[in-house]
């Protein structure tokens, strides 16, 4: 179940756990029995969540306009990784004979 904060006007805030069902129901403080309705004042608790989960909440939140700066950009590619390249590499083969073989270029035509 999760906790949802409640903030009585003469004790002060207070946290229960409730059914999802019921989270936006009052609750009664603790102390002295008065409806209260439910706050949300603090942001919600990741700790029991995956490390990997938590780290792409936190890629998710940076802003997608922010440039990168050149320490960054060169952390995140090795030299030649060809991951940004506009043309693709292309494979070249060499037969017995020397010649030589593109077979990501074209298959469909015969070399001259």
């Amino acid at each position: 179940m999760p906790v949802y904060e409640y903030l009585c006007n003469d004790c002060g805030p207070f946290t229960e756990m409730r059914p999802m069902s019921e989270y936006d129901m009052p609750q009664d403080c603790p102390h002295c029995a008065v409806t209260a309705p439910r706050a949300i004042l603090t942001a919600p608790h990741f700790s029991c969540m995956p490390a990997t989960t938590r780290k792409s909440h936190a890629i998710n939140e940076r802003s997608a306009n922010a440039p990168r700066t050149l320490g960054e950009y060169k952390a995140s590619h090795k030299p030649g990784c060809g991951c940004c390249s506009t043309k693709p590499s292309r494979l070249v083969t060499k037969s017995r004979s020397g010649a030589k073989g593109f077979p990501t270029a074209r298959p469909w035509m015969i070399s001259h």
